[in-house]
């Protein structure tokens, strides 16, 4: 184990520091030579599409269009490693349990399909055709499809995506879980209702025109390092860039771009942020809503800040916000963003100021139970003064994973509108269920309730990504059968159902060969482009199957003579694939053809060209109260009447910087200075003493919640830290365990890791018997052992 120790960081994100990083990362995969000849392809018209996360490619300028965290997960597909079964014959799944996730994923690439031996406690090696037998097998003998549980990680590609809800629509159920219910379905429901689309209404060319960007509850330097590029560029052409962030993160302050010789060379780097707020976890709303209030009462004293002839021509319920926000309290507004009032001024200054605004959001604002509300009033703070629809302007969900929204796209969700379902039924010949399916919440009350028996995971890490960590792990385990796709072992392998297969898939770095040659899948990043990705290095074993072959063979093998869908013809060329694609969906009319151009193309935003497809026609403006009656409202209540001095803190779930979602490439988190640990809580100094504790005590973590259910996560070391007062923040998934199944944002299901009640005592060390009646057995704490 590495050193374990805290100490601020003084130098600008990006620059050496990321370098030396990228440097470090291909040594520790020994692969030196063949990851910087990787490198290269990444994110170029000839190459392969990075892995990581969603941010959009530029127009190839350089041959360096990587980031240090995108090196990461390159270097961690293409690693010389193997997880093979000499790994599974030395240990069983109940040794393999107890080691900790970065352990787990550290092994390497998986080389060969196996099964679970439940006489043996271990996986052995199993042939494809009989892997797809046994699938095949326990789904046809289900009494009702809707038993089975169909998750989706958002690095599928399209063409995979695309196949795999066909065939589990064409076995007969629309139980789609995704990672999308665990990070921006609060988006997509909020915009789709506001402006007629559920993405984003910008590209990368607004941010060379934006005179502003205000930045909401996102972590660019760790989360989409190569949007640094972007904010920079704006900030040097005098861009007002506007943080909201309970933490200080050293990305939105600045940059040093590593692809600047004169920065490089000079030690400099860029300012990125010209205003920094620090609000209270959840407080967006209520700033937000202080901002548009502080511009209507300046338009009602006279100032022409507001686009009448926009509001008037392309939107609706504005009059009604209007009374909204001249009825709303400064005080509770103040009290509740956590912001002085001169602050939300300031920021309203700067949006009237502006010409051009964009609007940028991540998970800090769509993991809290108000997270539809909170997306709608940033829609209203740019309609109010017509910013959509033209250059420079617009809404900016920034999503996780490379192909979230592109898996969304071709129909991975729970609630299918009418017309895909009608498409599907033309093109294909048979008829789609019309029940809405399960999301991810939904999922696992179904395994715990026995309604859920086949658990089928295409990528992605179920056990670890999602909250009630150790409920999560129950409903896994009453499964008859779990399956997963995936490269490299994870956590959700040894939490698996009474049957369990792991299936190993080729890697995006990696040639994929069918039966005319070699394949390209097809992405669409977080502002509608879609693109070809071609692999360029050996799969690291022969046993390897594509995404699209697993999931055509065992589609083949599950509804045999029953479908009419040419399965294992369509795999023998991806492009006939993407005919299929273009058959069901307009907007890929051309498709073969239109990706084929370098950079590929954008899918039509009607939004972006002002064309409201919503039921009036017309954008709204929706009116929401600032957030008084929160669970961490309740619980502090709660905690009063019983005891006066106890403090409830709001805990905010966070990745390291040596993480991917739940993915763990070290024990660093550079940015924050802590290095060769991860069970650490970033706390306010005044909030450690009132505690009556000191820097670098351990604590235990106790979830406050209305069920009255322990739920706690234990020995966390206090980081004094540069945050507001009751807010604490800790890395997943180690905080998973802390949020209840039932905390959801309204309108969208997804957990709210962003805002959990829970208090703190100092860490007590228990005996083995008392600590096995708080947890199950094999609730092992993730990292501990790295």
């Amino acid at each position: 184990m590495s050193e374990q120790k805290i100490q601020f960081y003084t130098g600008p994100a990006g620059g050496w520091g990321a370098l030396n990083s990228v440097k470090n990362v291909l040594l520790k995969h020994h692969i030196p030579i063949k990851g910087a000849r990787t490198l290269l392809s990444a994110n170029q018209p000839d190459g392969f599409d990075c892995p990581g996360c969603a941010w959009p490619d530029r127009n190839h300028a350089s041959t360096f269009e990587f980031c240090e965290n995108g090196v990461k997960a390159v270097a961690a597909e293409a690693t010389a490693r193997r997880a093979g079964p000499e790994l599974f014959e030395q240990y069983t799944v109940s040794e393999l349990s107890s080691q900790s996730d970065f352990w787990l994923e550290d092994q390497g690439r998986l080389t060969h399909p196996v099964v679970y031996d439940n006489k043996t406690d271990k996986y052995r090696p199993i042939e494809w055709n009989e892997a797809f037998a046994l699938v095949a097998s326990h789904l046809n003998r289900l009494p009702d499809p809707n038993q089975a549980i169909f998750y989706t990680s958002g690095r599928a590609s399209n063409e995979a995506a695309f196949l795999y809800q066909l065939f589990v629509r064409e076995y007969g159920t629309n139980n789609f879980p995704d990672c999308s219910n665990m990070c921006h379905e609060p988006s997509g429901s909020g915009m789709l209702s506001q402006i007629g689309v559920g993405k984003g209404t910008v590209t990368l060319e607004d941010f060379e025109h934006a005179d502003a960007i205000f930045v909401f509850g996102q972590n660019p330097g760790t989360n989409h390092p190569r949007m640094l590029g972007e904010l920079r560029a704006a900030s040097r052409q005098g861009a007002r860039i506007v943080s909201f962030n309970p933490l200080r993160e050293r990305g939105l302050e600045r940059f040093q771009d590593p692809q600047s010789k004169l920065e490089m060379a000079t030690m400099g780097s860029t300012p990125i942020s010209s205003h920094y707020f620090q609000l209270r976890g959840g407080g967006d709303l209520a700033a937000v809503k202080g901002i548009m209030k502080r511009l209507l009462e300046r338009y009602d004293a006279g100032e022409n800040l507001l686009d009448l002839a926009f509001i008037g021509e392309h939107t609706e319920g504005f009059e009604a916000l209007a009374g909204d926000l001249r009825a709303e309290s400064w005080d509770g507004i103040v009290e509740e963003s956590g912001l002085a009032r001169e602050q939300i001024d300031t920021a309203a200054d700067v949006y009237a100021n502006a010409k051009s605004t964009i609007i940028c959001w991540g998970m800090g604002i769509t993991q809290h139970q108000h997270s539809v509300a909170t997306i709608q009033m940033l829609l209203n703070l740019l309609l109010m003064r017509g910013n959509i629809g033209r250059p420079g302007a617009g809404a900016c969900p920034v999503r996780g994973h490379s192909n979230v929204q592109g898996d969304r796209t071709m129909g991975i969700w729970e609630k299918p509108p009418a017309a895909l379902l009608d498409r599907l039924q033309q093109v294909f010949g048979f008829e789609p269920p019309r029940e809405n399916g399960v999301d991810t919440v939904e999922a696992i009350h179904a395994m715990r309730e026995g309604r859920g028996k086949v658990f089928f995971a295409l990528g992605g890490n179920f056990a670890a990504a999602t909250p009630d960590t150790y409920e999560t792990w129950k409903a896994l385990r009453k499964c008859e059968l779990s399956v997963h796709v995936a490269t490299k072992l994870n956590r959700s392998h040894v939490i698996h159902g009474r049957e369990a297969l792991i299936l190993p898939c080729l890697g995006r770095t990696e040639i994929d060969i069918q039966a005319t040659g070699r394949q390209g899948v097809t992405v669409e990043d977080s502002m509608s482009m879609v693109h070809i990705s071609m692999g360029i290095n050996p799969p690291a074993s022969a046993h390897l199957l594509s995404e699209p072959a697993i999931i055509a063979r065992l589609a083949a093998a599950t509804l045999g003579a029953r479908s009419r869908t040419p399965w294992l013809w369509m795999i023998e060329d991806y492009a006939r694939i993407r005919d299929k694609i273009e058959a069901v969906f307009d907007d890929f009319k051309d498709f073969n053809a239109r990706v084929a151009v370098p950079g590929g193309f954008r899918l039509r935003n009607k939004a972006s060209e002002r064309i409201w497809s919503t039921p009036t026609g017309k954008a709204v403006f929706f009116s929401h109260p600032v957030p008084r009656n929160t669970p961490v409202h309740r619980a502090r209540r709660a905690m009063q009447d019983k005891r006066r001095d106890t403090i409830v803190f709001s805990l905010q779930s966070t990745r390291s910087h040596d993480q991917y979602n739940t993915t763990i490439y070290g024990m660093n988190d550079r940015y924050r200075g802590v290095t060769g640990q991860r069970r650490v809580v970033f706390i306010n100094a005044e909030d450690v003493r009132a505690l009556g504790l000191k820097d670098g005590d351990w604590v235990d973590l106790h979830t406050v919640w209305d069920d009255e259910q322990p739920r706690r996560a234990d020995r966390f070391r206090l980081v004094a830290y540069d945050i507001p007062r009751g807010c604490l923040a800790a890395y997943y998934p180690e905080t998973n365990p802390l949020v209840p199944l039932s905390a959801t944002a309204i309108a969208a299901g997804t957990p709210t890791s962003k805002s959990i009640p829970v208090l703190l005592t100092p860490h007590v060390e228990v005996r083995a018997a008392e600590s096995e009646e708080a947890r199950p057995a094999e609730a092992v704490e993730t990292a501990d052992m790295a």
